[in-house]
């Protein structure tokens, strides 16, 4: 996964900060999700304490979101353990934004 202190460690691309967003989740890490969140979106907390099980993320489409790109989209499908012990699946079209070099995720659509 693509994190860290500085700017060489940040994920290069929209793709990558979406992969490792979906490793925060997996690992409950909140403190990376508020880190890659937009200011202008983000919540004053995150509360994972329902976060189900990940199990693997699939990648959709992308729109965007290069090296180059200062904006774009992820279209990501990730499956998890559903209380039913059976597998569940969320669908989100997500959006991101890099400003000074930094990838951030802005918002997402739930399919």
């Amino acid at each position: 996964m693509e994190r860290g202190g500085d700017a060489s460690q940040e994920p290069a691309t929209a793709e990558a900060l979406m992969r490792s967003r979906f490793d925060a989740f997996r690992r409950a890490d909140e403190d990376w999700l508020l880190q890659t969140w937009h200011p202008t979106t983000k919540p004053a907390q995150v509360d994972l304490s329902d976060n189900p099980v990940w199990r693997g993320v699939q990648i959709i489409d992308t729109v965007a979101g290069g090296v180059d790109d200062d904006t774009g989209v992820v279209e990501f499908r990730a499956t998890y353990i559903a209380d039913t012990g059976g597998i569940g699946v969320m669908q989100e079209r997500s959006r991101f934004v890099r400003e000074h070099g930094q990838w951030f995720y802005l918002d997402g659509e739930v399919e």
